[in-house]
């Protein structure tokens, strides 16, 4: 790694035809961290990354991600990253151990078998080893397609909107395995339009618009730019969130179900 920066971005520029994508894009990512793009729809997050993985070129501008020079040393960056897109690249007909063992051997690495155990059990898809993935949920896929980018151990991982579709349950699991990653020294770019995905994880995040990086900091800090609201105590509502987490969420046995049924019918008889 560069110092204490794996990701560094100056100046990037990339246009398709009169679109103008990307108008000199900046910032750092600290090795170790998360750090989230965050943007709606069409505001250059994946463009980012695909120029960062090598899969694109700029029109302008410099990167490196690892010390290595995206545009000059690209092979060396191919290297050292794995990239995770929008929607989870597992064979189906293969099983999840299958899936990862290929990945093994086709990364050439010693043990593939071994090396396919550790991460089911670091995924908790030990269970499930022996399935094909047509029969996993979202949540087991997304996770297993994350191990599998995991494979090779690369300093670096891009992940392109990691929770799209996904339900609520299934989103909670991936948070808390990207977070697993740093813990490990893993440095973790996302991209997301996820407001909460963002506050959740991410040490730094940097809002993109129209081509360009227009914020960037720590929660805290962006949080600085806009002047304390005045309020005044309300009563706070569960969201629809709370209520289904609560019914089906982890270690949930439904009893709170009942609780709430007969509340419902008790204020109905009023």
């Amino acid at each position: 790694m560069s110092g204490d920066i794996a990701i560094r971005v100056r100046g990037l520029e990339k246009s398709y035809k009169e679109l103008k994508v990307l108008r000199g894009v900046d910032f750092d990512v600290a090795s170790g961290s998360i750090f989230a793009l965050l943007g709606s729809n069409g505001a250059g997050k994946t463009t980012v990354v695909n120029i960062l993985c090598t899969l694109l070129k700029a029109d302008a501008g410099t990167a490196s991600v690892g010390g290595f020079d995206v545009a000059k040393q690209a092979a060396d960056v191919r290297e050292s990253i794995s990239l995770t897109g929008q929607f989870a690249a597992v064979d189906e007909i293969l099983s999840g151990r299958e899936n990862l063992v290929m990945v093994a051997q086709l990364r050439h690495l010693k043990n593939p078998d071994a090396v396919a155990d550790e991460l089911l059990e670091r995924f908790t898809l030990t269970e499930a080893a022996a399935r094909k993935v047509s029969t996993y949920s979202g949540g087991m896929r997304r996770r297993l397609d994350i191990a599998m980018s995991l494979i090779g151990n690369p300093p670096v991982i891009f992940l392109d909107e990691p929770t799209t579709g996904l339900d609520p349950q299934a989103r909670l699991e991936v948070w808390r395995t990207v977070k697993e990653l740093t813990e490990r020294g893993t440095t973790v770019l996302l991209t997301t339009q996820d407001l909460d995905e963002a506050e959740h994880l991410a040490e730094r995040i940097a809002i993109l618009h129209d081509g360009r990086i227009i914020v960037n900091g720590t929660l805290a800090e962006l949080k600085q730019l806009l002047p304390p609201a005045k309020v005044e105590y309300v009563e706070k509502l569960p969201t629809l969130e709370d209520v289904f987490l609560t019914i089906v969420g982890d270690g949930g046995n439904g009893s709170d179900v009942g609780t709430a049924s007969a509340a419902l019918t008790s204020e109905e008889q009023r």
